[in-house]
């Protein structure tokens, strides 16, 4: 029996260089399994020539499309660290009988604290506060006072796995509502399921926590910004490309709202003199606020365990493309490894 071939994108070796070799070398270290570094692919568009080289893809932000699947009938999974899929076309991923595996676990908490370090920051201007400070200046010359976070209300577009842990955070600071819009869930205990207008209408706090697609590319619009309170804070750790950025730093330098978090951009990293980063009521944050010992680590073993059982003739956790497990295709593809 051939070995079960994992390849590990080479993008790892330099957005994750030390975070996750020794997760990989530990979880790897089974007979019968083989691991590497893929070759650098140009554009970090991954090829048919090097994907069917493997059965398992341990994947950071590879592209994976319908051109790189194109003949490759070996690879079983796609498995990703963290759980943006943008880069993956799922639907050539199940064409391939091939599987698509997330962490949701590993990212839920330490994403949903990183939204809350926002909002707790922008609440006291705490970079305000800071700089200020270090101009050997006092309280006296505060621009603006903070807010406390009780009896105000938080909202978040979309109320899936971080969204549902962000509400579960927060409930000890006393918020007076909380509100949420999502089209695929109906209820959520303790929150208000509302539309999309609602939420940017009504909340103190609007948070982004949906994926990034089709149908999400440029959700949040000058039109939604126009319905914010001005004095609400607007929060995105999800994907830059949900948002209109051209109408995000219109809304903050004209005032239709009061300050924003966020932690992605629509092009990454940002060029050196993007807007946002000449704002005082702005805090950036380079797609790394979430990035902890413990995400690095649980991802990591999330990803790995995921391959493992694809590898023992097993269906994974975390799976996207459900679609594919009754597959004949992806049912032959676990019985080789049985």
């Amino acid at each position: 029996m051939q070995p079960f071939r994992v390849g590990v994108t080479p993008d790892f070796y330099v957005d994750a260089k030390g975070r996750f070799e020794h997760v990989v070398e530990a979880k790897f270290a089974v007979p019968n399994l083989e691991w590497e570094a893929m070759p650098e692919m140009p554009g970090n568009h991954a090829t048919p020539e090097v994907l069917n080289r493997y059965d398992a893809v341990f994947a950071l932000s590879t592209k994976i499309d319908a051109a790189s699947l194109r003949g490759v009938d070996r690879l079983a999974i796609v498995a990703r660290w963290g759980v943006g899929y943008d880069r993956i076309d799922t639907e050539a991923l199940t064409a391939a009988d091939a599987v698509l595996a997330i962490t949701p676990n590993a990212v839920r908490t330490p994403v949903a604290e990183a939204i809350l370090t926002l909002v707790l920051a922008l609440a006291k201007n705490l970079l305000i506060q800071d700089r200020l400070t270090r101009q050997g200046k006092w309280r006296g010359d505060l621009p603006r006072l903070g807010r406390n976070l009780r009896g105000q209300v938080l909202g978040s577009i979309g109320c899936g796995n971080i969204g549902r842990e962000l509400f579960r955070l927060a409930q000890p600071f006393g918020f007076s509502r909380l509100l949420a819009h999502d089209p695929y869930v109906d209820a959520v205990e303790g929150v208000e399921m509302v539309d999309l207008e609602t939420v940017c209408r009504e909340s103190d706090f609007v948070c982004v926590n949906t994926l990034l697609n089709e149908s999400t590319r440029g959700l949040v619009n000058e039109r939604l910004f126009r319905l914010m309170k001005p004095t609400a804070h607007f929060i995105n750790t999800a994907r830059g490309p949900i948002v209109d950025e051209t109408a995000l730093i219109r809304a903050l330098a004209e005032g239709w709202i009061a300050g924003a978090g966020i932690d992605v951009f629509e092009q990454e990293p940002p060029r050196p003199d993007h807007p946002l980063f000449a704002m005082d009521n702005v805090i950036v944050t380079p797609h790394g606020l979430p990035w902890t010992e413990e995400i690095a680590r649980d991802n990591g073993l999330e990803a790995c365990d995921n391959i493992l059982a694809v590898a023992r003739g097993q269906a994974p956790g975390g799976v996207v493309n459900r679609a594919v497990l009754n597959r004949p295709g992806f049912q032959n593809k676990l019985q080789r490894y049985l």
